[in-house]
């Protein structure tokens, strides 16, 4: 079965491996693994880690030069800027990947960066990572500080320019903000459950819901901090457990796939998220992606509800937000 990952840090190894002198990084280092775990396309994100969000702006022109060379080069995907031409170069039996960007902060309140980033390809924007900036609140900044006035009118240029709004990082106070003012669909594209793991970046089953109000989409994240808490527990049967409880909340047209993994990361770029292997047991990179797929089957879903969750959903999403 073919998948469409909403979350991948691709561009990360592609910058950290370029820097040093390498070159085809996506063919050396990643194509034959997606390969084998039946992934189609993704969006693969431009992220600051830290110690480099010291200084977003440079470190966000490093991943763009990046990306830019990696692309002259390689031939390995197709970026794609729309519904339409991702379903070309599905047809083509291209790989395909929206562009986006895990975190504003390199914009300070300059909104007109937004349009620097869209003309760049991007068609997918989170305000936040885990940060405070001065657009909204990242889960690890101040509970009771949402989305400041330039926050807001981000969120409104974000979607009139029909790029899709992303919330897996932000806080709760302005995931409600952003909720109050959306024009659009919205989606977590790498977010669990807090009612079966209670850490800041899983979602509320409210937010659940306020996702699916406004016809949006969550996907399943990998990680294993987001999965249980229980060391034990970090394996594919919870993580099935997310699925099954998210479509309980949400329906099965509201579930897809943003596996995160990150597992190919330098220790520096992963450190400052966990010292141990990244994703559970079971999934620990995304080749392992077809035993989720036959776990799920358990849950009773058929053919087209296990396709919901590969791919349909995220690309009806697609069609309706980014068009």
């Amino acid at each position: 079965m073919k998948i469409f990952d909403a979350h991948s840090d691709i561009w990360t190894d592609v910058t950290v491996q370029r820097l040093r002198g390498g070159g085809d990084v996506l063919n050396r280092r990643h194509m034959d693994r997606l390969g084998k775990g039946g992934v189609e396309g993704s969006i693969f994100v431009i992220w600051v880690d830290p110690p480099f969000d010291a200084d977003p702006m440079a470190r966000t022109r490093d991943i763009m030069d990046a990306i830019r060379a990696e692309m002259d080069e390689s031939g390995a995907v197709t970026v794609v800027h729309s519904f339409d031409e991702m379903m070309a170069a599905r047809e083509a039996g291209r790989f395909y990947v929206f562009i986006g960007i895990e975190g504003l902060a390199a914009i300070g309140e300059d909104l007109d960066l937004i349009d620097w980033y869209y003309d760049f390809g991007c068609r997918h924007a989170g305000l936040t990572w885990n940060e405070q900036n001065a657009l909204a609140t990242g889960v690890k900044g101040d509970p009771d500080r949402g989305l400041t006035a330039a926050g807001r009118a981000a969120v409104k240029k974000i979607q009139d320019k029909h790029m899709l709004l992303d919330m897996s990082h932000i806080n709760e106070k302005s995931f409600w903000d952003v909720v109050k003012i959306a024009s659009a669909p919205i989606a977590a594209t790498h977010s669990n459950c807090r009612a079966l793991c209670d850490v800041p970046r899983n979602l509320t089953d409210d937010q659940l819901r306020a996702i699916r109000d406004l016809g949006g989409v969550v996907g399943i994240n990998s990680f294993r901090q987001f999965v249980d808490a229980d060391p034990a527990k970090q394996n594919l049967d919870h993580i099935i457990r997310h699925a099954a409880h998210m479509i309980d909340v949400m329906g099965i047209d509201h579930v897809s796939c943003g596996f995160d993994f990150f597992e190919f990361l330098e220790e520096e770029a992963m450190s400052s998220m966990t010292s141990d292997p990244p994703a559970i047991a079971g999934l620990e990179d995304c080749s392992k992606i077809p035993d989720l797929i036959q776990r799920l089957k358990g849950l009773g879903l058929n053919q087209e509800e296990l396709e919901k969750i590969a791919y349909r959903n995220f690309h009806d999403l697609i069609r309706r937000t980014i068009g």
